[in-house]
């Protein structure tokens, strides 16, 4: 298979772009968005209200912020810190922000689903979904008080610790990057923000080397993360450091995660591929889907006519996916809304 991280340019210039933009230049109206037909979410709220997921409060202690970016008008930031994982021993930056909801009143008590945006190319040293160029930030604030998707929080940590691909894995004698993404990063948005105690509030999406990322995550842990979005991703680890680890590299391979899903009967996962036409990795990442799921590993596929392996492809179909994955997740229950003691 063709390394699609390290042979497309265009990821590498979507990084270099968003980036840019961040510092002010830029088209202000490119990669704008129709969200118009897009339905009307379902209810969400049945399942919080119920009793059955809990919402834990943040644990502390709370990270030092720096601001990244003004998102919009409605008073919502990007905004950075620096974050010691426990469990990999990594430290490295992660950007998070919280919907306009997150702040209101009626929601003071309220859990809010969790979404781990992973760039494409290395992730390093930034996470280009923080860009004014995507503004996905600003789409999810418009989507989601439109009822179209969940208010999500977006927590964005780098993907790799150098400009070196590590799959998003614990490969041998290396940063264990694959803890990092499953364990610190997910401690990190609960030191910080409310969130839910089960995984139908935790989600991945990734983009190429983030998209094959935030997959193997949820594969790999379907008892921890619920759902998916991956775009244009790589279906097999191929970093160079596994050389000498076949073992390993089997462990963290997705098409192997997925057959033992399979084969265990789950937990359920939900899995949404975007994946322009003009992309090198269309039959394979259609052979994983042919494949590798069914069963407990339910699939939609958005294919975007003309597109290209490039965030500014996947950005055209994030009202569809996004839609279809809070379709799987919750939200955030109201206080009028809950049940009384």
């Amino acid at each position: 298979m063709k390394r699609l991280r390290t042979s497309t340019a265009a990821v590498a210039a979507v990084s270099l772009l968003a980036m840019g933009l961040v510092a002010g230049c830029g088209s202000k109206d490119r990669d704008e968005v129709d969200a118009s037909h897009v339905p009307q979410l379902r209810q969400q709220a049945r399942e919080a209200s119920s009793g059955s997921a809990k919402v834990v409060m943040p644990t502390g202690p709370r990270s030092h912020f720096v601001t990244q970016r003004t998102t919009g008008d409605d008073g919502t930031k990007i905004v950075k810190t620096r974050w010691h994982g426990k469990k990999s021993g990594f430290t490295g930056d992660i950007w998070a922000w919280v919907p306009p909801q997150y702040n209101e009143p009626q929601y003071a008590k309220s859990a809010f689903p969790v979404l781990i945006a992973l760039p494409g190319s290395y992730g390093y040293p930034n996470n280009y979904w923080i860009g004014g160029d995507f503004k996905l930030e600003e789409k999810i604030a418009e989507w989601s008080q439109s009822g179209k998707t969940l208010p999500f929080i977006l927590v964005m940590p780098v993907l790799n610790p150098k400009k070196k691909y590590h799959d998003g894995s614990d490969i041998p004698g290396q940063p264990k990057m694959g803890t990092w993404l499953t364990e610190d990063v997910p401690a990190f948005a609960r030191a910080n923000y409310r969130t839910y105690d089960n995984r139908d509030g935790w989600a991945f999406m990734g983009s190429s080397s983030g998209g094959f990322a935030g997959l193997k995550a949820v594969l790999k842990y379907p008892k921890k993360f619920k759902a998916v979005i991956a775009n244009g991703p790589d279906t097999v680890p191929d970093s160079p450091m596994w050389n000498g680890h076949p073992a390993e590299k089997l462990a963290n391979d997705p098409r192997r995660l997925a057959d033992q899903l399979k084969a265990n009967g789950g937990p359920e996962v939900y899995v949404a591929f975007e994946l322009g036409s003009k992309e090198e990795a269309v039959p394979y990442v259609k052979k994983f889907i042919r494949e590798h799921t069914g069963g407990p590993i339910h699939h939609t596929l958005f294919e975007i006519p003309d597109g290209k392996h490039s965030g500014h492809t996947y950005i055209q179909r994030m009202p569809e996916s996004l839609h279809w994955i809070s379709e799987q997740m919750l939200g955030p229950v109201p206080m009028e809304s809950r049940p009384k003691s």
